[in-house]
């Protein structure tokens, strides 16, 4: 987050809708970089990072499942 005090004076969003959008961005980011991670480690043999990566996935998943149902109810 910036060091600025905007809530929404210059984009129209507030703060906390704002932080809502990207950590929804944030966690789909990150279950897309997590697919590459999983198939680098099953490629090299590696089931137990696999798994962990896979785990960590299914979390920005999860994650990102609950800022969309949050989003859906807030920003009109």
């Amino acid at each position: 987050m910036s060091t600025t005090s905007e809530t929404g004076h210059v984009t129209g969003t507030k703060d906390k809708n704002y932080n809502l959008l990207w950590f929804t961005e944030q966690c789909l980011e990150n279950a897309l970089r997590l697919e590459t991670y999983i198939s680098d480690a099953e490629r090299d043999g590696d089931n137990e990072l696999a798994e962990l990566f896979r785990k960590a996935q299914s979390d920005s998943k999860k994650g990102a499942e609950e800022g969309k149902r949050l989003l859906a109810n807030r920003i009109k």
